[in-house]
C-alpha cells in the first residue's frame, strides 16, 4: 500500500512538474507578445494591430533590393546583352507588380496571411499543399541566400565557409524571431545602404566607358544569346514565391493604397534597382566570363577597389542586405508552417532557421539557376488560381469544404504545361505559361460546374 502510495505522489509530482511547465512556456510566449507584438499566423490581423503605409513599404522595399537581385541582374546582361535584358527587367517587374499587387489587396481587404486565404481557395485541409509547398520553397531560398552569405564572405575576407554560414544563418533566425517589426528595421537599414552603395557602383564602374558602350553591350557570348523568356522568368521566379505568399505582409497594411503603395515599392521599384545596379555594372566593365557567384558582382567590386574603410562597411553591407532577404523568406515560411502544425510563427522560426543553416553548409546556393527555373513551373499557377477565384469566381466566398479538387487540377495543369514549355518551347516564359494556363483551366472548370449545377 504505501509503494503504492508513493507512485501515486511520484505520477502526482511529475504531473504537477508538467503542468508547471506548460505553465511557464504560456508565460514567456505572452511575454514575447507583449514585447514584440502578435503575429496572428491564425487569425486575421485587427484594424487595431495594421501598420503605417511607410511600415509595410519598408518591409516590402527592404526585401527585393538586395545584391542577389544585382546578381540576376549581371547574369541577364550577361546573357542577353543590356537593351534585351533591360526590357526583360522591366515587363517582368510591371508584371509582378499586377500578380503580387492583386494577392496583396486579398490580404489587406481581409486581413488574412497566405495560409489562411489558401484554405479558402484549395480547402481547409487542402490549403495545407499549396501553404506547405511554398513555405518549404520559402525556406530553401533562405537557404540558398544564406549560402551566398557565407560564401562571399568566406572568400573575401578567408574565414572558414561553413562557420560564416552559421554565425549568419543565427544572425538571420534572429531578425526573423522580432517578427514584422524586424521586417521593418531591417529593411529600413538595408534599403538606403544598398541605395548609397549600389549608386556609387555604378558611377565608378561607368567613368571607366561611355554611356553608348553600355547601351550597346551584347554580352558574354553574343552567339548564344539568352532567349528573350527564359530571361523574363528569371525576373518573375526571382520573387514569385515570396510574391506570392505576398498576403503575410500585406495583411499589415490599413487600406488599399497602403497595400498597392507597398508593392509598388518592391515592384517595380526595389527590384529593379538591384537588377540594374548588377546590369550596369557588368555591361560597362564588360569582363570576359564574368562570374556574379564569384567576385564579379557589387560586393566584389567594392571589395577590390575600396579602402579599407569601405571594406568594413561593404561586410555590414552583405550581412544587413542579405539578412533582409532571408528574414523575408524565414518569416513567410515560418508563418506558413505555423498555420499548419498548429504552433508559433516564432517558434517555427528557430526550428526552420536550424535546418535552413544546415542546408547552406551543403552549398545548395550553387544550384541558383535551376532554382529559379523549378519556381516558375509550379509557383505562378498558384496565385494565378487564388486572384481568378477571389475575383471573377467567388469573391465573397468563404472556407467550405475539406478540398477544392478544381484548384488542384488547374493547378497541375499549369505546372505540366510550364514543364513542356521548357524542354519544347525554351524560348518562351515558363512563369507567365504556367500563370496563364493554370487560371484559365480554373476558370474553365469553375465555370462549366456553374453551369451544371444550374442546369441540375
Amino acid at each position: 500500500m504505501s509503494q503504492e502510495h508513493d507512485a501515486s505522489l511520484k505520477k502526482g509530482g511529475e504531473h504537477s512538474k508538467g503542468e508547471h511547465l506548460v505553465e511557464e512556456i504560456k508565460h514567456i510566449e505572452e511575454e514575447l507578445e507583449h514585447t514584440l507584438g502578435k503575429e496572428y499566423e491564425h487569425t486575421a490581423v485587427p484594424m487595431s494591430a495594421r501598420r503605417s503605409m511607410f511600415s509595410v513599404s519598408m518591409v516590402w522595399m527592404g526585401f527585393p533590393m538586395i545584391i542577389t537581385g544585382a546578381m540576376t541582374g549581371s547574369l541577364l546582361v550577361l546573357g542577353m546583352g543590356f537593351t534585351s535584358a533591360l526590357w526583360a527587367m522591366l515587363i517582368g517587374n510591371l508584371i509582378m507588380f499586377g500578380y503580387v499587387g492583386l494577392l496583396g489587396l486579398l490580404g489587406t481587404k481581409k486581413g488574412f496571411n497566405f495560409a489562411l486565404l489558401a484554405s479558402i481557395v484549395f480547402g481547409r485541409k487542402g490549403y495545407a499543399l499549396a501553404s506547405g509547398l511554398l513555405s518549404t520553397l520559402l525556406l530553401g531560398w533562405f537557404a540558398v541566400q544564406t549560402g551566398i552569405a557565407g560564401s562571399l564572405i568566406s572568400s573575401a575576407y578567408h574565414i572558414n565557409y561553413v562557420v560564416m554560414t552559421i554565425i549568419a544563418g543565427l544572425l538571420f533566425i534572429g531578425i526573423t524571431f522580432i517578427g514584422v517589426r524586424g521586417l521593418h528595421w531591417i529593411g529600413i537599414i538595408s534599403a538606403p545602404l544598398f541605395v548609397v552603395l549600389g549608386l556609387w557602383v555604378v558611377i565608378d564602374a561607368s567613368s571607366k566607358t561611355t554611356f553608348d558602350a553600355i547601351m550597346s553591350y551584347h554580352g558574354n557570348d553574343p552567339a548564344n544569346l539568352l532567349p528573350f523568356g527564359v530571361g523574363l522568368t528569371m525576373v518573375i521566379a526571382l520573387f514569385v514565391d515570396a510574391g506570392t505568399v505576398t498576403p503575410d505582409f500585406n495583411r499589415w497594411a490599413k487600406d488599399k493604397k497602403s497595400s498597392l503603395v507597398a508593392t509598388f515599392s518592391a515592384f517595380p521599384f526595389a527590384n529593379m534597382i538591384a537588377m540594374l545596379v548588377g546590369g550596369i555594372m557588368t555591361a560597362a566593365l564588360a569582363v570576359p566570363n564574368a562570374n556574379p557567384f564569384g567576385q564579379d558582382n557589387m560586393f566584389g567590386y567594392m571589395m577590390a577597389t575600396g579602402s579599407g574603410v569601405l571594406m568594413v562597411i561593404a561586410f555590414i553591407f552583405l550581412l544587413a542586405n542579405l539578412g533582409s532577404v532571408c528574414s523575408h523568406c524565414l518569416y513567410n515560411a515560418s508563418t506558413g508552417w505555423s498555420r499548419i502544425l498548429g504552433s508559433e510563427m516564432r517558434l517555427m522560426a528557430v526550428v526552420l532557421g536550424a535546418i535552413g543553416i544546415l542546408i547552406a553548409a551543403t552549398n545548395v546556393w550553387a544550384f541558383f539557376i535551376q532554382w529559379l527555373s523549378l519556381l516558375g513551373i509550379i509557383v505562378p499557377p498558384i496565385g494565378a488560381i487564388i486572384i481568378i477565384d477571389q475575383y471573377l469566381k467567388r469573391p465573397n466566398s468563404q472556407v467550405d469544404a475539406d478540398w477544392r479538387p478544381l484548384a488542384f487540377i488547374a493547378w497541375a495543369a499549369g505546372s505540366v504545361v510550364a514543364f513542356i514549355v521548357e524542354k519544347v518551347f525554351p524560348g518562351l516564359s515558363t512563369a507567365i505559361s504556367s500563370a496563364l494556363v493554370g487560371g484559365l483551366v480554373y476558370w474553365i472548370l469553375m465555370s462549366t460546374a456553374a453551369k451544371k449545377s444550374v442546369v441540375a
